[in-house]
């Protein structure tokens, strides 16, 4: 038998679902057990490994300790509590985390890295039920999951998941066209996706499902929304988050992109597919949010089939102004100046990035070059 690693200490994952911002966040396992997917540049370059049970349970020991002497700081009065924890600190990522943690509300705990469900059941049960007995404050406990993963997970384990605490799941859907997810290698195809999604609404836990505009490129556009939309109608998630493509250097799809392989689409393409999907969404009651920086869209927020009129509105009065008018506004949202379409009417705001454009040299048939660059400092 191997000798067990020993601990090194509280640990945290690379990355987190932008909703779970003030989530404490516990590694559960490191990297993605997957990583071949050419979207994605994270853990392109580190190995998968499963975190020991006494491990993740001495995380979730440590980080309390720190929470526990925080809070009675706060409650005796303590001004610069920071300062007075700080005595004798012997892990100053569990500390943060606390701080962190504490600041938010001690509301949500988010579980890392890419694929967490794939520890044994009653490893994650067992975590499950320690953070419910450290935290019983929490009102959720979320996880990335892989659909392949959750398809192999029975219903009876799932349930005892949600009962020990986990309700809620992001699952990276992407796509619902079986040609974009084999061009992309998810590694999954849409009836497994279709499945998973509906395991887990069966289990009771709430399921937050990706779609990513743009990622079937020109030729596999319209297939690409109309297939995620029907996947979509067949789940109905509880929510609809959308991640905008991009093309970071790491990502293998980039290469693709340089060389020819890959017809990436530009702002205005990307937008029609956007609409077609939205508007294929039909017989759900999901909330769609476009809560990510790279999405151009930040006006696409709200609760189907009551706000479908009013999430394509926007989309629909952007592909009607005249191309300059369109390239105002991507670059416009794209640098910041801009948070929603009306901004291009106000003057205040509107001068300046034509100024910029101007400057520039920015024009409609550059723009989305110009656009691909901005987007890489967000990714």
């Amino acid at each position: 038998m191997k000798n067990k690693p020993p601990y090194n200490g509280f640990e945290q994952g690379p990355i987190r679902p932008p909703s779970e911002a003030e989530s404490l966040l516990i590694r559960i396992t490191r990297n993605c057990p997957w990583n071949r997917c050419t979207f994605c540049p994270v853990y392109k370059d580190e190995k998968f490994s499963l975190r020991l049970l006494e491990h993740v349970l001495e995380d979730i020991n440590t980080v309390k300790s720190y929470v526990d002497a925080i809070v009675d700081a706060k409650h005796s009065g303590a001004r610069y509590y920071g300062d007075f924890i700080k005595e004798g600190v012997e892990d100053e990522v569990a500390l943060h985390a606390a701080y962190h943690f504490v600041a938010g509300g001690m509301k949500s705990i988010f579980l890392q890295d890419g694929n967490s469900l794939i520890i044994k059941p009653e490893e994650m049960i067992t975590i499950l039920r320690h953070l419910q007995v450290c935290f019983p404050m929490v009102e959720r406990i979320t996880s990335y999951a892989r659909s392949h993963t959750i398809a192999k997970i029975s219903d009876e384990n799932l349930e005892k998941m949600a009962e020990a605490g986990l309700n809620r799941i992001h699952i990276g859907m992407e796509s619902g066209s079986d040609r974009v997810l084999k061009m992309v290698k998810k590694g999954v195809d849409k009836t497994t996706q279709v499945r998973a999604g509906q395991k887990v609404k069966h289990a009771g836990i709430e399921l937050s499902e990706y779609f990513m505009p743009g990622l079937g490129g020109a030729k596999l556009s319209r297939e690409h929304a109309l297939e995620s939309a029907d996947a979509l109608n067949q789940i109905n998630a509880d929510f609809i988050r959308l991640r905008s493509l991009a093309l970071p250097a790491a990502a293998p799809l980039t290469a693709h992109y340089e060389s020819g392989k890959f017809d990436k689409m530009g702002e205005v393409a990307t937008t029609r597919e956007l609409l077609l999907f939205l508007e294929s969404l039909q017989g759900i009651t999901s909330k769609v949010r476009s809560d990510h920086v790279l999405n151009l869209f930040s006006e696409v927020n709200g609760t189907l089939p009551d706000d479908q009129q009013k999430m394509t509105d926007p989309l629909r009065q952007f592909l009607q102004l005249d191309t300059r008018e369109q390239m105002l506004f991507c670059i416009g949202r794209r640098t910041h100046r801009f948070s929603r379409l009306d901004d291009l009417s106000k003057p205040e705001l509107r001068d300046p990035v034509a100024q910029m454009c101007d400057t520039h040299g920015a024009t409609e048939d550059n723009m989305d070059q110009i656009i691909q660059s901005i987007m890489q400092r967000f990714i």
